[in-house]
């Protein structure tokens, strides 16, 4: 099993639409996949419990189907920071806690299998612990999303040499353009492709109305070295 942790430049910068790209991306390939977002801040009230968006494009996208309450163990109704809203929610988050649902997602073993942050790499679960210390306590690799806008190269090298210097491996990254009219952009991409120490996996250009099966085309999985598992049929 490849497993990987989803992490980006900042917030709201498109990492659920790449991660349920690539998952797309190695379904046509023709392997196995799951995503999990292992906690997820800002989940509306249903009939069957707090759902997240983004958790549900993930659990969709995958073709392991697992329970909800397996691909988002732990969901919370505000929209801010973890540790804020689980404070709001009368919780208390852990890496251990959050390591542990994720082995036990992990154990219905996929091909490839993504591991979705949230925010940035830099984000507090806790008054001592941030989320960055989850791909840590899995052992996992790490892919950055970088944010196409104006600030996005610094973002990047930040975020990268961050992930660098927690002792764990950036595997790649992917550009998501989500500022259509940005200046220089072909540019900045190949600055990217120069300065940041792994490779890139595919340019997702904008698109007003993002399908993730079509982004799927644009990304190329080739690095991850993908090994699909025996038929147990």
């Amino acid at each position: 099993m490849a497993a990987f942790f989803i992490t980006g430049t900042d917030t709201d910068i498109g990492k659920t639409y790449v991660a349920v790209a690539m998952l797309n991306a190695a379904n046509q390939a023709g392997f196995s996949t799951l995503g999990l977002k292992p906690v997820a801040a800002g989940c509306e009230a249903t009939v069957d419990g707090l759902r997240n968006s983004d958790a549900l494009a993930l659990q969709a996208a995958s073709s392991i189907k697992l329970s909800y309450e397996e691909v988002n163990p732990i969901a919370l109704p505000v929209a801010c920071a973890p540790h804020l809203a689980a404070a709001e929610a009368g919780r208390r988050l852990s890496i251990s806690q959050l390591s542990g649902f994720c082995r036990g997602s992990l154990s219905h073993r996929a091909d490839l299998a993504l591991i979705e942050g949230a925010g940035g790499w830099r984000v507090p679960i806790n008054d001592r612990e941030m989320l960055s210390g989850l791909p840590r306590a899995l052992g996992v690799p790490v892919i950055l999303v970088v944010g196409m806008r104006l600030g996005a190269l610094n973002a990047a090298f930040l975020s990268a040499e961050a992930i660098l210097k927690d002792g764990l491996r950036l595997v790649g990254w992917v550009a998501n353009v989500i500022e259509p009219d940005m200046l220089k952009l072909d540019d900045n991409i190949e600055t990217l492709k120069r300065w940041l120490p792994a490779p890139c996996l595919g340019v997702l250009p904008w698109a007003p109305e993002s399908d993730a099966k079509t982004a799927a085309s644009h990304l190329d999985l080739t690095s991850l070295s993908l090994k699909a598992r025996p038929s147990s049929q």
